[in-house]
């Protein structure tokens, strides 16, 4: 899907404002990168405009970059997040989770920019990394403007916004409005570089302020027959509803299965059948956790359903404290089938209060990429380091739940991923032993509990 080179010189329209609206970013990590060079994480647009037809890029790592080491968590005390919906922060574990993010997040390599307040380099000069170094304005007012020399091959462009706010820069191909470079929150008064590597066809910068139309600079043209660089084909809005609409029919069955789950499980609890509970207690739990990106959508259900406290007697006996972690606590620290009646009639209630509103919510689209890294880091911050364990030592389980969870939503934007992301078959192998490595820790029902697992293995 690569845009065709374009070898006949193009018109260069004077500088037109384009009625696009300010891109939102959502970043896996958290943070920019700085001083990417091209070949390393870039981006995937997703837009967020109202009408499907503008795009706002959502940032990750490359398809196919090497998934860095990530260091162990700290290990914290259980309990540090209250009830409701858990909130992510970081990878910090697996490899497997850096994978899932580069195809949640990232469907194919962008340069993208770093750095900030370096002075502005003579347009079109070599520079001390052996690159040629061309200034470009980013300010909506003058976008593009200082680019005159286009050529081919690996270069950077010191782009310096002299506006008075923040800008977002893009350099596109206009006829396709493929992306090869971009440069998030340039600050006002700043320089920042943006590595690209460049094949013969049109290019021409994309300058976006907030509460202001998107600014296209002039279009300049690159000659001759080289093959193209790395670049990425946005993805609207309008790609993102079909499989978005696909999700919440799945999430709407599921919450139907649990709602039968949790009424065998309020059933157990009623006859005094401690033992069946225990183990219909998992069932159902399993079901709520291949759900994750539909937490936020949830609401505070989901604080009601599967919400946390402190594991000590004053948070845990709080009538605040419900849903399955209540009764979890119960079920393996000695509480009677009386006292947990409650509890489990409450959990019923509160799935089926969810059940009869789910038809009327509605699943953010430009979200569904961010969801499917947030379900592997959610279990990476609150399984892997067991901060969710109140008694049955199935964190493990929980965390396999969740590969399901994130293969499904990866699943739904399979046909936006594939011709984007080169790196799919590593990443579906990458879940498959992942997900085996979790399997060898459960049999029939029975799961090794994190604190019994030897060191060599977590």
């Amino acid at each position: 899907m690569s845009a065709e080179p374009d070898t006949e010189p193009a018109a260069e329209p004077a500088t037109q404002p384009a009625a696009e609206p300010t891109a939102v970013h959502d970043t896996a990590h958290g943070t920019e990168p700085a001083g990417e060079s091209v070949g390393q994480p870039g981006t995937v647009p997703a837009a967020e405009a109202s009408d499907g037809a503008d795009r706002a890029p959502v940032t990750g790592p490359a398809a196919g970059s090497p998934a860095e080491a990530p260091s162990a968590p700290a290990a914290e005390p259980l309990g540090a997040t209250a009830p409701g919906p858990r909130r992510r922060t970081r990878i910090v574990q697996s490899a497997v989770a850096v994978v899932v993010v580069a195809a949640a997040v990232t469907a194919t390599v962008v340069a993208t920019g770093g750095g900030s307040g370096d002075t502005a380099k003579n347009a079109s000069a070599p520079s001390s990394d052996g690159l040629v170094h061309t200034a470009v304005d980013a300010s909506p007012g003058g976008c593009g403007q200082g680019w005159v020399s286009p050529h081919a091959g690996t270069q950077v462009f010191d782009l310096h916004n002299s506006a008075a706010s923040a800008t977002e820069v893009y350099l596109i191909d206009p006829r396709s409005g493929r992306i090869f470079g971009e440069v998030e929150g340039l600050a006002p008064g700043t320089t920042r570089p943006m590595a690209v590597d460049l094949g013969s066809g049109s290019y021409a910068f994309k300058c976006e302020q907030e509460d202001t139309d998107a600014v296209t600079g002039p279009t300049r043209t690159v000659p001759g027959r080289q093959p193209q660089g790395p670049s990425t084909l946005p993805v609207t809005q309008h790609d993102l509803i079909p499989p978005t609409l696909d999700y919440q029919k799945w999430v709407g069955q599921r919450i139907a299965e649990l709602a039968t789950r949790t009424s065998v499980l309020s059933a157990d609890i009623g006859r005094g059948d401690l033992t069946a509970a225990r183990r219909d207690w998992l069932t159902a739990h399993l079901v709520y956790e291949r759900m994750g990106a539909a937490y936020d959508t949830f609401g505070d259900a989901d604080g009601a359903i599967n919400g946390t406290v402190a594991l000590d007697p004053a948070a845990v006996e709080d009538p605040g404290f419900t849903g399955f972690h209540r009764i979890e606590y119960g079920l393996w620290h000695g509480d009677s089938a009386a006292s947990l009646r409650g509890p489990a009639t409450q959990l019923v209630k509160d799935v089926h209060a969810l059940q009869a509103s789910w038809p009327a919510q509605r699943m953010d689209p430009a979200a569904m990429g961010l969801r499917a890294h947030e379900i592997i880091e959610n279990a990476e911050q609150f399984e892997l380091t067991g901060r969710t364990d109140y008694g049955s030592g199935t964190n493990l389980a929980t965390a396999r739940a969740n590969i399901d969870g994130t293969r499904e939503i990866l699943n739904e934007l399979n046909s936006l991923l594939k011709p984007r992301d080169p790196g799919l078959p590593q990443l579906d192998a990458a879940l498959d032993r992942a997900a085996s490595d979790l399997d060898a820790q459960g049999h029939a029902g029975v799961w090794t509990p994190l604190d019994k697992l030897p060191q060599s293995q977590r």
